[in-house]
């Protein structure tokens, strides 16, 4: 599994991140589900990864990378999605060599499984892995190894967060992952979230952490605001949770 370490402590990792030529990173935007997918390269060794791709884009997806000249290693999904079907297994079939990986407390299928504590390896990065429940039991956040930035899937939105009463979703615990995986980080490190709904791309912890309505809130109050959101139903959920369950390995459309 070249590429991919699992639970290695952070200080062992002998290249930080603003060592030698600064890391490629391209946001891509998908309209429908509103999901932003990430690029992320090393320009030294051309190794790739992806995160949380998405089925419609996978084609303008491979194309970048190509276009860039990079070797995709992973497709990496921050959880099990309910409004669109990933593009993990797409890529597999347009880029071969690329891996799909996920949570294993997702439940789903992948090449790779990630547990809190693994560093996803891209030439001279590195990816750890923060478990950060509460949207799904499943959900991580992506923090690159010299805290410059992260990826915290449907976590922590721009003033937001992603909701809790679905897929066995807890306002408590992601309250709490919120608070102890994300707002731990550096103020400056910059927070790149799954979705934007109002056209804002990128936040920072400090930010988040002061100005976010619902998470400066108290847990109590948190919880009060989550469980009285009352919104509508994911419009993909019914056919894009199965499909993403067997993230990575579900057969291609023709």
């Amino acid at each position: 599994m070249a590429g991919l370490a699992l639970r290695v402590a952070g200080r062992q990792l002998s290249q930080r991140a603003g060592s030698g030529a600064p890391i490629l990173l391209r946001q891509m935007f998908e309209p429908k589900s509103c999901t932003y997918t990430y690029l992320l390269g090393d320009r030294e060794s051309r190794e790739a990864i992806l995160i949380d791709p998405v089925l419609e884009t996978a084609n303008r997806d491979a194309q970048l990378v190509k276009e860039l000249r990079l070797r995709l290693l992973y497709a990496v999904n921050t959880h099990c999605h309910a409004d669109h079907i990933t593009g993990s297994g797409l890529l597999k079939s347009l880029l071969p060599g690329c891996q799909s990986v996920i949570s294993r407390l997702s439940g789903a299928q992948a090449d790779l499984h990630i547990e809190d504590g693994d560093f996803i390896r891209f030439g001279r990065f590195a990816l750890e892995t923060r478990a950060s429940p509460g949207h799904t039991p499943g959900c991580v956040t992506f923090v690159l190894n010299d805290h410059s930035m992260a990826f915290t899937g449907d976590a922590l939105l721009i003033r937001g967060c992603g909701r809790t009463d679905f897929q066995q979703g807890c306002a408590k615990t992601l309250y709490h992952s919120v608070h102890e995986k994300i707002f731990t980080l550096p103020g400056d490190c910059l927070i790149y979230p799954a979705h934007d709904y109002h056209g804002l791309t990128v936040s920072t912890v400090e930010e988040e952490r002061t100005l976010n309505p619902r998470l400066t809130l108290s847990c109590e109050e948190f919880i009060k605001v989550m469980d009285n959101l009352n919104l509508p139903k994911p419009q993909q959920i019914d056919f894009a949770v199965p499909a993403n369950m067997r993230c990575g390995v579900q057969t291609p459309p023709s």
